[in-house]
């Protein structure tokens, strides 16, 4: 068994939210329910009743509900929560109007500043105003090309109130990374940011907003958020107006939401990219809504007036997880930048300042906080510090390690999984639980969470496929783009039918923790961020000395790094001009995270007889595994030429 790190105080179990709404589901059906263990039990095998009681006890708000929980129950795809509610996101999120703090902000040394409920709710109501003379209504798509800022939720208030749909990406990503996602969702409205910081730099974005706005002919009309300039100049832009001169006409007023059915969409999010463009992931008002509300409150303790912070950007689901901590009355602590800058100390000085109860961030942040040998314990306070929230990749032993002898001793460490998929967790932490070293704590509640062999047969203590069972609320209502809904299909029920394969490699241990080891797919994961080969092969093969090239990533330093092999054309060697010509690249036209560590030139790369690439091939024999179905590849004997490579023994 792995070793106790943490468990609760008695006083904390008893006035942790989860105890509460035990006894809340106990007295409402007439169940006994002694711990965490038969809640969830229930939450699984009685759906209908545990979700009415999350809506209830949550307070989730709707003009109607309906008589229905659930139909078509025994499908997956094809189950429909609350199918006949309507109701708005926005409302859910705007409960509060008055002048204490809702949000706190913070853009490295360069901006700070806060914004009441009062505040928050009229920026939304004037700017839904706008939007609406725009003439934005129900289904229209508003995108955001934004940095994690104020106006960026006033923008998502203001486009979800309308009934309208939010969707948005990082202001790090280069063109061709817009256009692969905005460009398949055609947004009517597009929201940008003049820029953005990091590293202490300025970094401008209406260039580059230029240059693919000229290629999205459904956007209408430009707003453009000041960052970087309380006047950003916007000549270069057609059909662009500052978000001031957009807002002037319009006085705040109560806002009129726009009542919508529960399964509308709400949020268009993007998949990596692995073997092509972006898949276009579109989830569901109510499923957004009731799911995140279920985490925040019931899983993660949050309470009115609790302040919580993830570090994120608007391109990583995490940021629609946070703000949702609106509807749990939550005073939301927005950071924007890099990470150690002015110093690696910035994010706990935050905390502190901001006095902040749920610290949220990435396991890779993590591990370079230990390697940083930063030692937050001594220098900070962390008083108001009741949990730790780490996700977007695997949170080593180590890591655990380091934030109970190096941040703080009292404390939950929640390491959550779940992703852009589901908008949400399969398995993440609660407050009335012990840590132990290198273990997700628990399945998180209404989530029938299980691990599969290659037989589809339930297992434990082996590794195998995390699998869901039977629906929840936050499955995708659908891809965009996908008639008959067969790459919906294909993405999660191909591999077991009637069953959610979630794509990470996992096993369950005899206390129901849960330990993952990675993805299962060849989605690449550096520093927790889910990218796809793809958008690099997309890069890479347009230059002309390039013939063909297959990306990996391979386990590093409790990470992932991506590596690149190229074959170049007859009679070319590659040199450290064309390795950098090629990051500088990739970089510019994706984001940072798709620059590869290494880049190695190959004369061959393994193939399918039907000519595909195949990427877990090459990734197996890095990492030396064997090779499953090496009979299916035309060209077997290529593997060989990837084994046991001494660039891939060193940093």
């Amino acid at each position: 068994m792995a070793e106790l790190l943490w468990e609760p105080s008695p006083e904390r179990i008893e006035h942790a939210n989860v105890t509460a709404f035990r006894r809340t589901v106990e007295g409402q059906w007439n169940v006994d329910l002694p711990d965490y263990p038969a809640l969830h039990d229930f939450s699984i095998t009685e759906l209908e009743k545990f979700w009415l009681s999350v809506r209830n006890f949550c307070d989730v708000r709707a003009e109607s509900w309906g008589d229905k929980v659930l139909v078509d129950g025994d499908k997956m795809p094809g189950a429909a929560f609350f199918p006949d509610a309507k109701l708005n996101f926005a409302e859910n999120l705007l409960r509060r109007r008055d002048d204490n703090t809702a949000l706190i902000f913070q853009a490295e040394d360069k901006v700070k500043r806060t914004l009441s409920w009062r505040a928050l709710y009229d920026a939304a109501s004037i700017l839904a105003q706008a939007l609406a003379d725009f003439g934005v209504g129900p289904g229209d798509r508003c995108a955001g090309f934004v940095p994690n800022m104020p106006e960026t939720i006033v923008a998502m208030l203001a486009t979800t109130s309308l009934g309208a749909v939010w969707t948005s990406c990082s202001p790090d990503f280069g063109v061709n990374g817009v256009l692969d996602r905005f460009g398949q969702t055609k947004p009517k409205i597009l929201f940008t940011a003049d820029g953005y910081f990091y590293n202490g730099k300025s970094h401008g974005s209406l260039d580059r907003v230029a240059e693919f706005s000229a290629q999205l002919p459904t956007v209408e009309k430009i707003i453009v958020l000041p960052m970087i300039s309380d006047a950003p100049d916007i000549s270069g832009l057609a059909n662009a107006v500052t978000l001031a001169d957009a807002t002037s006409s319009y006085t705040p007023g109560d806002i009129t939401f726009t009542q919508m059915p529960f399964n509308d969409p709400l949020y268009i999010m993007y998949s990596s990219g692995t073997t092509g463009k972006p898949k276009c992931i579109v989830h569901s008002i109510g499923g957004a809504l009731l799911t995140h509300m279920k985490e925040h409150i019931i899983q993660c303790g949050t309470k009115p007036g609790d302040r919580v912070f993830y570090f994120t950007t608007c391109g990583w689901m995490m940021w629609n997880w946070l703000v949702t901590g609106l509807a749990a009355q939550a005073t939301l602590v927005l950071y924007d930048g890099a990470p150690t800058y002015p110093t690696a100390n910035v994010l706990f000085d935050l905390a502190d300042d901001a006095r902040i109860n749920l610290f949220g961030t990435s396991a890779k942040y993590i591990d370079a906080l230990a390697k940083a040998e930063l030692d937050p314990m001594h220098t900070h306070d962390l008083t108001s510090v009741q949990t730790i929230t780490s996700t977007g990749s695997v949170l080593a032993p180590e890591g655990f390690d380091y934030v109970y002898e190096h941040i703080k001793k009292d404390v939950c460490l929640s390491s959550m999984s779940g992703g852009t998929d589901l908008l949400g967790c399969f398995v993440g932490g609660n407050a009335t639980l012990p840590v132990l070293r290198g273990e997700i704590q628990c399945r998180v509640l209404g989530m029938a969470v299980e691990v599969f062999n290659d037989s589809g047969q339930s297992i434990y203590d082996e590794k195998g496929e995390m699998v869901c069972v039977k629906p929840f609320p936050s499955m995708p209502i659908y891809f965009w783009d996908d008639p008959g809904g067969a790459r919906y299909r294909a993405a999660y029920f191909e591999r077991f039918p009637y069953i959610w394969c979630q794509g990470d490699f996992v096993s369950r241990t005899e206390g129901d923790g849960w330990i993952i080891y990675g993805r299962s797919d060849a989605t690449l994961n550096p520093g927790g961020v889910r990218i796809g080969t793809a958008e690099i092969y997309r890069q890479v093969e347009q230059f002309d000395e390039v013939v063909e090239g297959i990306v990996i990533g391979q386990e590093w330093d409790n990470d992932t790094r991506v590596i690149l092999f190229v074959i170049l054309r007859q009679d070319l060697t590659l040199d450290d001009g064309l390795i950098d010509q090629i990051r500088k690249r990739v970089r510019q036209n994706c984001t940072p995270r798709h620059v590869p560590a290494k880049v190695i030139q190959v004369t061959d790369i393994p193939r399918t007889k039907s000519g595909k690439i195949t990427e877990l091939a090459v990734r197996d024999v890095v990492h030396g595994r064997t090779v499953k179905n090496s009979e299916a590849l035309a060209n077997p004997e290529s593997l060989d030429l990837y084994r046991d490579l001494p660039d891939l023994q060193s940093t």
